[in-house]
């Protein structure tokens, strides 16, 4: 499994609408072969920042299967406006776990 971190900060004051947005578009990245789980948390001490943490069967289900999907598109055209800057993404693989 794969672990995929997206790190964002949205256009203050836009916090309350970005999250009603990635609440209704859920089903979208929730559709995709691969697709586990995810999470999505605020920074307290930035109420902008967020992350997004999602789970994928492979690598390739999240950069293949939904980047090159036309769910993708749909997903950033429902969100990307709102984030100030481009979002970090990276993946990761656990390591162990107790």
């Amino acid at each position: 499994m794969i672990l995929e971190i997206a790190t964002f900060v949205v256009i203050q004051g836009q916090e309350a609408e970005y999250e009603a947005a990635i609440t209704a578009a859920y089903p979208i990245i929730a559709s995709i072969d691969g697709y586990c789980s995810h999470k999505l948390q605020r920074c307290i001490e930035q109420p902008n920042k967020f992350v997004f943490l999602v789970y994928w069967e492979t690598l390739e289900a999240h950069t293949v299967t939904f980047r090159e999907s036309p769910q993708y598109q749909d997903w950033k055209a429902r969100l990307h406006h709102f984030y100030e800057g481009t979002p970090s993404v990276e993946h990761f693989t656990l390591v162990n776990e107790s």
